[in-house]
């Protein structure tokens, strides 16, 4: 077999292989789903992702005889190091054929780039962020996944365990049937009955026609209910704007929600209806007729993604976050969305997951974050 050569993406060209690689990689998976090309070309663009405000980050192929066979990216967050007092970095995009040569040197590339960013360690995948498509899928590869998350082949462990990467972190996707309100514990709905009155809490949609400012309060409540998670990576203004513009035509205000006590937002829900239910018959093109197709399938979404949900640490135990289920019941019976999945939730967040457990949830895939350390990398080669 011919040797393994790893290089970085050098030109507009090989961007364009390092994006389209999964296509063929899944060509034969029907649970794949295709993103959309034009907008991992933007997310990719060091001039248009915030990311890059405080991040840096090379991108990785694998070739065999000039034939692309994998993919990966090293990337070092400036501002995640400094919330975390760490010398960290990540690696994520990991896409390869079953080849344990490729993805080792792969891994290696990463590694050696991290290394002389002065980092000690690597966490991944993670695309770029742990806001963003994380983890390798290792249960529930039966089902499509949902908007924001990945499918990935099942010997992709096998091929980042022989790299020298071990576990880090499970992450859990929870399925809820959102509409059973017969399987919740009965405790849910009376903490929720008593938000109001009790507490003086209410529960608000966000407007999309202020879309920016609900962002802002988004991020309040995000960067210090989130900020003792493993993995916690802060959100910037910046950030949260252009997810804000990429995600308001697929934002629906029935999902999106605030508590709030005396005008002041305190915990927050956004949820998604999943837009990979049209994705998954687009093929990554939008033209010429995607649009079209897009158009006519958003109509049946039946299920949604609860991306976020939290609470400001000084409420969580006035049942704030139960009035946020309840919402989400309330809405399944107005749209049409009447189920879906709840994550990424921490293998380790014990009291989110037994708020799904008593909800009648239960695990319906799980990805793993994996790790190495750096300390013994040869950064010369």
């Amino acid at each position: 077999m011919s040797e393994v050569v790893i290089r970085p993406v050098a030109s507009r060209r090989d961007l364009n292989a390092f994006i389209t690689l999964p296509e063929r990689l899944y060509s034969n998976e029907p649970n794949w789903v295709a993103p959309l090309r034009f907008e991992r070309r933007q997310f990719l663009d060091r001039t248009k992702n915030p990311y890059f405000q405080h991040a840096r980050a090379e991108y990785f192929l694998a070739e065999r005889e000039g034939r692309v066979v994998g993919r990966i990216t090293a990337q070092v967050d400036a501002l995640l190091q400094e919330v975390q007092h760490s010398r960290g970095g990540q690696f994520g995009f990991f896409e390869c054929e079953c080849d344990p040569e490729a993805a080792g040197a792969l891994v290696d590339a990463a590694a050696r780039w991290l290394a002389a960013q002065d980092c000690d360690a690597m966490v991944g995948p993670q695309d770029f962020t742990m806001n963003d498509e994380c983890g390798l899928l290792i249960e529930g590869h039966d089902r499509t996944p949902i908007v924001g998350t990945g499918w990935h082949h099942t010997y992709y462990r096998e091929l980042l365990e022989g790299a020298g990467l071990r576990k880090a972190m499970d992450l859990f996707m929870w399925e809820l049937y959102i509409q059973n309100r017969d399987k919740v514990l009965p405790i849910i709905w009376e903490l929720a009955d008593r938000l109001e009155p009790e507490h003086g809490i209410t529960i608000r949609h966000a407007s999309k026609r202020d879309l920016k400012a609900e962002m802002r309060r988004f991020i309040e409540i995000y960067n210090v209910a989130w900020e003792h998670n493993w993995g916690y990576s802060p959100l910037t203004e910046a950030e949260i704007a252009h997810a804000a513009k990429t995600l308001k035509p697929i934002l629906d205000e029935h999902w999106m929600m605030f508590a709030e006590k005396d005008g002041e937002a305190i915990g927050v829900a956004v949820t998604v209806p999943d837009f990979n239910q049209v994705l998954h018959r687009l093929d990554g093109r939008l033209l010429p007729l995607g649009w079209l197709t897009a158009l006519r399938a958003r109509r049946h979404i039946d299920r949604v993604r609860v991306g976020f949900l939290g609470v400001k640490p000084e409420w969580q135990h006035a049942g704030v976050a139960a009035g946020l289920y309840k919402e989400h019941f309330d809405m399944a019976e107005v749209t049409p969305q009447t189920w879906g999945e709840m994550g990424w939730i921490l293998e380790t967040n014990d009291p989110m997951n037994r708020a799904m457990e008593g909800m009648g949830g239960r695990i319906a895939r799980r990805y793993r974050m994996f790790e190495r350390t750096l300390d013994a990398v040869d950064t010369s080669r």
